[in-house]
């Protein structure tokens, strides 16, 4: 009797599945049909690839947020980031005054290897100038950016040397670094800052840890903030230095995904072991959101910040005929304790759904923890130290630290929206390079002496005037310590590299203050995590 049972269950099964593939099927042909229509009778001509295009866009922005179309041409940027490379001649740069500088060549990089330098003007490329023509991001990716192994020619104007320069550069692969900065942040005490998660972070972050170990770090801080996420394999990797083997760190589960965990395991490498603070913010999401719940459910260590963004769907990349692809949720992910990451949302009201960030800043929730609530229903506790947390939407922080506008004005937000504090810093390095290098060859002589003082401020004003940002005295006396505080930063990252920027920067920033203060005061906050 349950033989017969169980086989009728089985042919019901069957039959609705069968019924759902004819249905697919059935629409599929519609769809098709009726795209042979338009072609064959429409009035007028019509471009039918870029109706299909639309018609696919239209289609998933009725899904969810994170389910997206991507077109051919843009592909490959898209993967970039998460692939950690690409393929080009190897150098940061800027365009200022309509003309394309190098502000450092990556280290290692093919123009590096033939002597490009900081400061170089690119004039032409392969025998076209490139001056005043309006160039663009994108143009100047289009130039330089190939495959590995083709070669591209450029003229440099260098300052100090009378003739232009010709140099032949063969493109080879350029990685793009995951993490942003690691340096002792006080003695015994690591901080790491990681971007995204990419095919290249675990290494990246395994070089990082020996640098700190080798330099005495027993504690660690993780920075995650306007991490948006990437790759989930590189997030649960990395969680593996953390846990020992065995630990569960996610698991996803869709409709037609069953429920696949992901543990920690052993990585050929001894588990740190040390005190650890991760600092997260409304931008963190995704993978990041998955390393930061693991650690607050199994009492890891401490979340400091602001609640993450709150994105828990999962998606593949599915290609499409034509070299396009589309992102498509297949799942959703959960936290150790059975958290589900992903805040709510409005299907096809992705424009909803973005602005939340915005409802956060005037409801007050950026501001004061108890603007913030959750319902009972979304209630879990930790799993060792048994803790309330919430899921629902984004993974609240143990310590909260409010969004700092003490320093904030209008003629402040002016001058960071049009740009110009970034600009002048890498005009002014330009026009001091050789001053500064030789007064501060080393970055600690710099972040021990350099100070921006009066002149240098004035002389970044005296450009804002020029391009209708008159000085505002008030606004000024507000953001004083902020604008030296980002200048010295940007300064440092146009001589030094990027991750002296955040060296110069956390200096003053009231999260990273925090994290310290909790390591520093440690049995007042123990409690969350023993």
């Amino acid at each position: 009797m349950r033989k017969q049972f169980y086989f009728v269950i089985l042919i019901f099964l069957f039959a609705i599945n069968t019924h759902a593939q004819n249905n697919s099927s059935f629409s599929a042909y519609k769809f098709v049909r009726f795209i042979q229509y338009l072609s064959g009778n429409y009035v007028d001509t019509i471009n039918v690839n870029k109706l299909v295009d639309d018609a696919i866009i239209d289609i998933l922005e009725q899904l969810d947020p994170h389910s997206i179309y991507i077109s051919k041409e843009d592909v490959q940027a898209m993967n970039e980031p998460l692939e950690g490379n690409f393929e080009g001649i190897g150098v940061e740069f800027n365009i200022l005054n309509d003309t394309l500088m190098v502000v450092n060549p990556i280290s290692g990089g093919p123009s590096e290897r033939v002597g490009i330098k900081a400061g170089d003007r690119i004039v032409a490329i392969d025998g076209k100038s490139i001056t005043n023509i309006g160039l663009k991001i994108p143009d100047v990716h289009k130039l330089l950016r190939g495959p590995k192994g083709t070669k591209v020619n450029v003229r440099i104007l260098r300052k100090g040397v009378d003739s232009l320069l010709d140099f032949t550069i063969v493109r080879d692969k350029i990685p793009i670094f995951s993490i942003d900065a690691s340096y002792m942040a006080q003695p015994g005490v690591g901080y790491i800052k990681i971007n995204r998660f990419s095919a290249t972070t675990e290494q990246e972050f395994l070089e990082a840890m020996d640098k700190l170990e080798k330099q005495k770090m027993r504690d660690l801080i993780i920075d995650l903030r306007n991490n948006g996420g990437g790759l989930l394999n590189a997030a649960y990797e990395l969680a593996s230095y953390l846990f020992e083997p065995g630990k569960l760190i996610v698991y996803t589960e869709g409709r037609n995904s069953p429920r696949t965990d992901y543990y920690s395991h052993f990585r050929g490498r001894k588990v740190f072991k040390g005190r650890l603070i991760v600092i997260t913010d409304e931008g963190s999401a995704s993978a990041s959101e998955i390393l930061a719940g693991a650690i607050q459910d199994w009492d890891r260590g401490i979340i400091v910040g602001r609640r993450t963004f709150g994105k828990g769907l999962v998606q593949n990349q599915l290609p499409l005929p034509d070299g396009s692809m589309i992102r498509l949720t297949v799942a959703k992910y959960y936290t150790p304790t059975g958290r589900a990451i992903q805040r709510p949302y409005n299907h096809g009201n992705t424009r909803e759904y973005y602005t939340d960030l915005e409802k956060r800043y005037y409801s007050g929730e950026l501001f004061n923890k108890d603007s913030i609530h959750f319902p009972d229903s979304l209630r879990y506790t930790t799993l060792i130290r048994k803790k309330t947390v919430y899921g629902g939407g984004g993974i609240m922080p143990d310590v909260f630290v409010p969004l700092d506008t003490m320093y904030y004005t209008e003629y402040y937000g002016k001058l960071v929206r049009s740009g110009l504090i970034n600009q002048f810093a890498i005009s002014w390095v330009d026009a001091n390079r050789e001053t500064l290098k030789k007064q501060y060859p080393k970055f600690e002589k710099f972040n021990k002496e350099f100070q921006v003082n009066q002149a240098i401020i004035d002389e970044l004003l005296n450009l804002a005037a020029t391009k209708n940002i008159p000085r505002d005295e008030a606004g000024l006396k507000t953001s004083a310590d902020e604008l030296r505080i980002q200048l010295k930063g940007l300064i440092a990252q146009s001589l030094f590299g990027p991750g002296y920027y955040y060296e110069v920067t956390n200096t003053r920033n009231e999260t990273f203050l925090k994290s310290l203060q909790i390591l520093n005061n440690w049995d007042s906050y123990k409690y969350l995590v023993q």
